[in-house]
């Protein structure tokens, strides 16, 4: 339950078997904000309250998996320049830009495989839902 002195958010974790290896990918490609380096753990700011974050999978509470079963996705007013940033940057598995029922969108990997998803509710009762 949240009261008026609270404010809740959550964060979203992957583990990785090598974190310092998806460093750049988030912080130089992805152009996620720093908030927190816990030296086995770093925690990203997405959005303002939206956070993520990436763990060594050898030391942390759960341990990194060879194929995730996962999807981060990120929601953003600008899809088509979040796609043309990760063209120009060659992403691995960037697919074309998709349009379905309720959203226009893409998907990517990072450099351990996981899968994300840039993308937009083009509907906007649906969009305001999440607002």
């Amino acid at each position: 339950m949240t009261s008026e002195l609270t404010r809740d958010y959550s964060i979203t974790f992957f583990y990785y078997d090598d974190i310092h290896a998806v460093v750049p990918f988030y912080e130089e490609v992805l152009g996620f904000e720093l908030v927190l380096d816990q030296t086995m753990a770093r925690i990203y700011r997405i959005a303002p309250n939206s956070y993520f974050g990436i763990v060594d999978g050898n030391r942390g509470h759960l341990k990194h998996q060879p194929k995730s079963a996962v999807l981060l996705t990120i929601v953003s007013e600008d899809v088509q320049a979040w796609h043309d940033k990760l063209s120009a940057a060659q992403v691995p598995g960037l697919s074309d830009m998709l349009r379905g029922t309720f959203c226009e969108h893409f998907f990517f990997e990072d450099p351990a495989g996981y899968a994300i998803e840039i993308q937009r509710f083009h509907n906007p009762d649906v969009a305001k839902l999440f607002r």
